[in-house]
């Protein structure tokens, strides 16, 4: 079996499902040729079976020793090159099959990860979870059955052109009844689509609503939710079922007509083909060859209501993978450059000065958290980097130099040191100095194998204080031009909050850092304190100096206390 390709470097055209089917098929244009030629010769030596086996019987009828070795010894031959052809053929449609799967999967990532911020944004974590598990499935699928679908479209049309040599009526039974069968289940496909469509939505719905419980166990436990939650999943994978029963009840349907249909012009030509061999028109061993092509003839016409199956769920899953990859981003970014220096959100009037330790609090702290996003270019807006505008920046050197840490961040599977270090650059040294600053040195202590230990899915293992303080050594250690930190110790007790604020002003000595917080323990530690009101700079200064002169600042940062 071939290797698979490597990621594909260009985007495909996203302009439509079939346009998407296409750009995959062109992808592996030549590993589809090669399919479709082995299957095209499988079922073109199946064809031929029933001709031989006919011409056999008439050398037995007519006791000929010769023809009956001669024929004897092509039906072997035709045995052979099927094996050898059905072979070649299985193992291109594994391999096509996976192609198509996977270089959906690597598209889906790679726009995905251009995406960025945007994707949670446009689209629920159940639809993307969709795509790989199920959507991967029927694209794969729907590029596996062009090799069949092609071929059997072959064998039908030379079995007809072998029946209407030999008997012309019976060849234009066949000729006419094949596209009476294929028209015949066309009117179940768009029913098939859409109901395929609205399982599929509800299906996306439905484990976004599951990885949603699974991310609040914790707090729904606390809060005694549980069953409300639970009968919410419950009534949603009841509608999901029920979609699913309306799918199979076509889908039992379409399977019906594969059976009934072709059975029924079988019955057709073989009741004709005996009237024919019982008046003289026919041989005994053409009437078994007839009934040999009957027979034959189901498979693939079969195979043909079982094309146009997969390939309507392969554009069903397309469209979803479609809709992901025609979106664009919020922001993009230029071809500039900047020699660093002050950040200036010019619609707050927040400006951070190199190297000092600032601080924003916010009287919502919604404000706070787009003026983060402003900064670090997760939004639009008009915001400065020393002389060039940010926007004009590749995004790639934004993410790079300017660093936003927020709660929404997570943490994911795998070993604990690559976890925290994740550019691979940093010293065991340098990861040990960020757990101090971020006080969770006892966490990796606590763990048997210390920071080679393993991570489970989104660091469910550790507290909520644990896992802010790991997200805070990673972002530590990453150790960037700029570091914006929202709300980094919202969820830690004061004592470890008041060591974190002052090991984090002595870890981050000399470099521009900003920490959006309404905590005074972290306020008294920082350099300048900005103080933002609807949106705006409303006052600036040391924290202590705030207190006297701005009742509002106070207010917010002390909540109403001494």
């Amino acid at each position: 079996m071939r290797s698979l390709p490597e990621a594909d470097p260009g985007m495909p055209d996203v302009r439509g499902p079939l346009r998407y089917l296409w750009w995959n098929a062109r992808r592996q244009l030549p590993s589809l040729l090669g399919g479709i030629g082995f299957a095209t010769v499988w079922w073109l030596v199946q064809a031929l079976v029933p001709a031989v086996l006919g011409k056999g019987v008439d050398a037995v009828t007519a006791k000929d020793a010769r023809s009956l070795v001669l024929w004897s010894l092509a039906l072997l031959g035709l045995g052979l090159v099927q094996a050898y052809t059905g072979i070649m053929r299985h193992r291109l449609a594994v391999y096509n099959w996976l192609a198509a799967a996977y270089r959906t999967v690597q598209v889906t990532a790679r726009q995905a990860a251009r995406l960025g911020a945007t994707l949670p944004k446009r689209v629920s974590t159940g639809e993307v979870v969709s795509v790989g598990n199920s959507d991967i499935a029927h694209i794969g699928n729907s590029m596996d059955i062009l090799l069949r679908g092609t071929g059997s479209i072959v064998a039908i049309v030379t079995v007809t052109v072998i029946l209407i040599s030999t008997s012309l009526p019976l060849g234009l039974m066949v000729l006419v009844g094949v596209p009476i069968m294929a028209v015949a289940v066309g009117p179940l496909l768009r029913p098939l689509h859409s109901r395929q469509k609205a399982q599929r939505d509800l299906s996306g719905d439905l484990s976004t609503r599951a990885a949603d419980i699974v991310a609040g166990l914790r707090v729904l436990r606390g809060i005694g939710g549980e069953r409300v939650f639970a009968e919410r999943y419950r009534e949603e994978s009841q509608r999901v079922r029920h979609a699913g029963v309306a799918v199979s009840r076509v889908e039992s349907l379409l399977e019906g007509a594969q059976i009934l249909l072709p059975g029924l012009l079988i019955a057709a030509v073989t009741g004709v083909g005996a009237s024919f061999a019982l008046d003289g028109e026919i041989s005994t061993g053409q009437l078994v060859a007839f009934y040999g092509y009957a027979v034959f003839l189901i498979g693939p016409m079969r195979t043909l209501t079982e094309a146009a199956d997969k390939l309507t769920k392969g554009h069903v899953a397309a469209r979803r993978v479609v809709r992901i990859l025609s979106m664009e981003p919020e922001v993009s970014g230029g071809t500039g450059t900047s020699g660093g220096g002050v950040l200036r959100d010019t619609f707050s009037g927040v400006t951070l000065q190199p190297g000092t330790f600032t601080a924003v609090a916010a009287a919502a702290p919604e404000d706070a958290i787009a003026i983060a996003d402003r900064l670090g270019r997760y939004t639009g807006g008009d915001v400065t980097f020393g002389e060039a505008e940010l926007a004009a920046l590749p995004i790639d050197e934004v993410r790079s130099r300017i660093l936003v840490a927020d709660n929404g961040a997570r943490l994911f599977t795998g070993r604990l040191r690559d976890e925290l270090d994740v550019r691979g650059h940093a010293s065991d040294d340098d990861v040990r100095r960020a757990l101090r600053a971020a006080c969770a040195e006892d966490i990796v202590e606590a763990l048997p194998d210390g920071l080679e230990a393993s991570v489970t899915e989104g660091g469910r293992e550790f507290s909520g204080g644990q896992q802010q303080r790991l997200r805070l050594a990673r972002a530590l250690v990453a150790d960037p031009e700029v570091l914006i930190l929202v709300e980094p110790t919202s969820a830690v007790d004061a004592h470890s909050e008041a060591r974190i604020a002052d090991r984090l002003t002595r870890a981050r000595a000399g470099r521009t850092t900003l920490v959006c917080t309404t905590s005074p323990l972290v306020l008294d530690r920082t350099d300048h304190v900005i103080y933002v009101e609807d949106g705006r700079v409303l006052a600036e200064g040391t924290h202590r100096e705030l207190l006297e002169s701005s009742p509002s600042y106070a207010a917010t940062v002390t909540r109403g206390e001494d």
